[in-house]
């Protein structure tokens, strides 16, 4: 049996997933054979089985915005990414640099680290 805090809302519920010995990703699991507690919504139930077989986060970040007294913009993926190519995402965002104008949800690196998902401004500058 396996502990996990739900992060899906506010209200952090303690979920017991039950079908994995370990702390460790399980892929070759169908999550549907996992049995979830301690959730109190449907969301929960959801997360716990896929924090077990592929756990995804959203990656929310600042990126350089050269020639301007605003330094940096921040930023995040627009869709969930999996959670072990984090740290390649993150380290690629050090590399963009943008320039004024900036427009609020502009695509600003698309398909980051053959994810899938773009990169997308959550602030707009003139």
């Amino acid at each position: 049996m396996r502990e996990i805090t739900c992060i899906v809302c506010p209200q952090g519920c303690r979920l017991l997933v039950d079908g994995v010995e370990d702390n460790g990703i399980h892929p070759e699991i169908d999550p549907k054979s996992l049995k979830v507690s301690g959730n109190s919504c449907p969301r929960g139930d959801a997360y716990g089985r896929s924090e077990v077989v592929a756990p995804t986060r959203m990656v929310t970040a600042t990126v350089e915005v050269e020639d301007s007294q605003v330094h940096r913009c921040p930023v995040k993926t627009s869709k969930p990414i999996p959670k072990a190519e984090m740290n390649e995402v993150v380290k690629a965002l050090q590399k963009v640099k943008l320039h004024l104008p900036i427009k609020l949800h502009e695509v600003v690196v698309q398909n980051i680290c053959d994810t899938g998902a773009d990169i997308i401004t959550t602030r707009s500058w003139q």
